[in-house]
C-alpha cells in the first residue's frame, strides 16, 4: 500500500484489492463458461451445448448487471454463441440430405 500514514488512503487501497479479486473471479467465471460452450459446440453435442450456452448467457448477464462488461458486448457474445449452436443442427441436416 502506497500511503504510509493516512488511514483513509490505506482503507481505500484495501477495498481496491478486494474489488480487484472479486472482478477477476467474475471475469474468469464468464470466460470459463463461454469456453465450455465453445468446446461443446465444436464437438457437435447440441443438447449439452445448449445447456452450456444458457449458463454462459447467464454469466454474461450477471457481469452486465455488475457493470463488468458492456451490455452490447454481452449481447454480441450471446448472439454469436446462439448462432453457432443453431448451426449444429443445420449442418447435420445438410449432411443427411
Amino acid at each position: 500500500m502506497g500511503s504510509k500514514g493516512h488511514a483513509s488512503a490505506q482503507k481505500v487501497a484495501r477495498g481496491s484489492i478486494r474489488r480487484q479479486a472479486r472482478n477477476k473471479a467474475t471475469d474468469s467465471h464468464v470466460k470459463t463458461d463461454v469456453a465450455k460452450a465453445e468446446k461443446l459446440i465444436v464437438e457437435g453435442n447440441k443438447e449439452e451445448a445448449k445447456k452450456a450456452v444458457a449458463a454462459a448467457a447467464s454469466a454474461l448477464d450477471k457481469s452486465v448487471i455488475k457493470k463488468k462488461i458492456h451490455a452490447n458486448a454481452a449481447a454480441r457474445k450471446k448472439s454469436r454463441l446462439m448462432k453457432k449452436v443453431n448451426k449444429i443442427g443445420a449442418e447435420t441436416k445438410a449432411k443427411a440430405a
